[in-house]
């Protein structure tokens, strides 16, 4: 393994992002699809440099040999993130630096977090995805038809209360909120109908983050129209009085909500900077939902060259775990190797010594040298190792270098992943895009010829409170689960209405294994609590809420969105 020097690790300050994604050469999207061996007039062009990818492309690239597929997860982050959607990047390019071809396949980044505090998602430096602004704003629309056909959902279920509730639904029980893509606490908890009889009836509501609906869940598991849309009729939108579950189909409106869905359901196409393939589609909430991009795109991206690299959302804890027992167990496919992302910095804080707030510079005692902290912190790499190896999948620690860091603390990360049983690379491409991932690629290449055993963790038939212990106790490192009364009465209820064979998710912090955001590193001796579960039958899974999840983000003090403008030439400034 080549690790740089501490001289070698401090070149001058790169270009921000943006001024780095305006350098691109970008080629036509019909080249870009060719490359995946999409023929002539298959992509369906959105200007010059993005393209959606129609559901026939499956079948007509099923001839072709199916590619390495690699999910790519990470630690678990602090909240500056820890580089997987740039790592997820530079190892797509860096195959090609050692003469293999890959595509990259990604969630869409949300508008409220990119007016928010990261002012675009769409990785980093030199291994991101361009055009920067389409990616990161609006790009063709898929985010807004998931919030259009969601919210129509909702109306749907205000009118049918209005003009009679012939299917009996509790007023009280009425599960489905609203949707927007945009950061706004003012719309958490709202009354509706209020203004007299011809508004509609008073009903206490709120809005949620359009990531976080269960429309952007079932656009990223259902596998083609026909399953979408009868995914779309097994959404439960509330309860009768005798607690029977009330469904999109029985208020009549799935089919109108799958005709919203008909392009968002295409995958969008894209490049890296080095114009590698990018399949962009679905952006569904790390937290409350399976946090994975879509199976249409990975069915279309396997076949699309040797590799298929696809992100899975924050940590290995969370979204691979979901990649693993959701996504996976859905689509039928098996990963062949995962990476695993680990920085310095997110180590360091991991000890329980350094604060880091977001938007705000790192302390100073975080950038001197210290492999001591790292090898403190070390104990949340070693358990991600775990997590991910115990899917039966062979794991390559990515070191993502910074220029802050130190060799001596790039040898701690390395002797632990070896000690692990993982391989172990750093990588640089950040820096010098692919040819800064080449190593990690070979040893990606040497893990997914080693032949994967993967296994999901637990049976389709094991009941929904074991599930939900199975992830707390293997996964998280709880000694068990503590569920309250309702949350119990809820997973029975759910189990008497024929949703006990569903996968679980739980809904829990992402800057912690545990459910606590305040511990750090590899917490033991402590209890998970579940105090409420909920339903995604539409999506297919259960989540157990072990926190307080908040699925509608507020504004900082100084959003991004205060940064964001055009200048005299009309060009988008601010996007970092």
């Amino acid at each position: 393994m080549a690790t740089p020097t501490a001289e070698t690790m401090r070149p001058a300050p790169l270009p921000s992002d943006l001024e780095i994604a305006r350098q691109a050469d970008l080629k036509p999207i019909s080249e870009v699809a060719a490359r995946m061996g999409l023929g002539p007039g298959i992509v369906e062009p959105y200007g010059h440099h993005v393209g959606k990818i129609p559901l026939e492309a499956i079948e007509s690239l099923a001839t072709r040999p199916k590619g390495k597929y690699v999910v790519v997860s990470a630690i678990t982050p602090t909240p500056l993130g820890e580089g997987k959607t740039t790592t997820s990047v530079g190892l797509a390019q860096g195959f090609h630096h050692i003469g293999r071809t890959a595509t990259v396949a990604l969630r869409q980044p949300s508008m409220g977090p990119t007016f928010g505090i990261k002012g675009g998602a769409a990785g980093g430096g030199w291994s991101q995805v361009v055009p920067m602004e389409r990616i990161n704003l609006h790009m063709t629309g898929d985010i807004h038809a998931v919030s259009a056909a969601h919210n129509l959902l909702a109306a749907m279920v205000d009118n049918h209360l209005y003009q009679g509730n012939a299917a009996n639904l509790d007023p009280y029980q009425v599960a489905w909120r609203r949707v927007v893509d945009i950061n706004d606490r003012g719309l958490r908890q709202i009354i509706t109908g209020i203004g007299g009889k011809a508004n509609g009836l008073p009903r206490e509501t709120g809005f949620d983050i359009t990531a976080a609906s269960e429309v952007m869940a079932v656009l990223a598991l259902a596998d083609s129209l026909d399953d979408l849309r009868r995914r779309l009729g097994r959404v439960v939108v509330g309860w009768t009085p005798g607690g029977e579950p009330v469904t999109a189909e029985d208020i009549g409106c799935a089919g109108a909500m799958a005709v919203m869905l008909k392009e968002a359901m295409k995958p969008n196409l894209m490049q890296t900077l080095e114009n590698t393939p990018v399949l962009v589609h679905a952006g569904p909430f790390g937290n409350i939902a399976h946090g994975n991009s879509s199976i249409v795109a990975d069915r279309i991206g396997i076949h699309g060259g040797d590799f298929l690299v696809t992100e899975a959302g924050f940590g290995a804890d969370m979204g691979a775990e979901r990649f693993f027992n959701i996504k996976c167990r859905t689509s039928g496919m098996t990963p062949d190797a995962a990476v695993l992302v680990a920085t310095v910095r997110g180590l360091k804080v991991h000890s329980g010594r350094h604060r880091v707030v977001a938007g705000k510079p790192l302390p100073e005692s975080m950038l001197t040298e210290n492999p001591e902290d790292v090898a403190i912190g070390a104990a949340n790499l070693r358990k991600q190792i775990e997590n991910m190896r115990m899917h039966g999948v062979p794991v390559v620690v990515a070191i993502n270098a910074f220029p802050t860091d130190y060799a001596s603390e790039h040898a701690v990360i390395a002797e632990v992943a070896e000690s692990m049983g993982a391989r172990v690379e750093t990588c640089t491409h950040v820096k010098d895009g692919g040819a800064g991932a080449a190593d990690l690629a070979r040893a990606v290449e040497e893990a997914a010829n080693e032949g994967s055993q993967f296994a999901p963790l637990y049976p389709a038939d094991m009941p929904l409170s074991d599930k939900i212990e199975c992830l707390a106790t293997k996964v998280y490192g709880a000694d068990g689960i503590d569920c309250s009364a309702q949350a119990r009465r809820q997973l029975a209820a759910f189990t008497d209405n024929g949703y006990g064979h569903l996968p679980v998710c739980i809904a829990k912090t992402h800057l912690s294994l545990s459910s606590d955001p305040a511990l750090h590193g590899a917490p033991t001796g402590w209890r998970m609590p579940v105090r409420e579960a909920r339903l995604s039958a539409g999506a297919g899974f259960v989540y157990a809420l072990a926190g307080d999840m908040r699925t509608m983000p507020g504004l900082g003090s100084h959003p991004a969105a205060e940064s964001i403008d055009l200048n005299e030439m009309g060009e988008i400034e601010g996007l970092f």
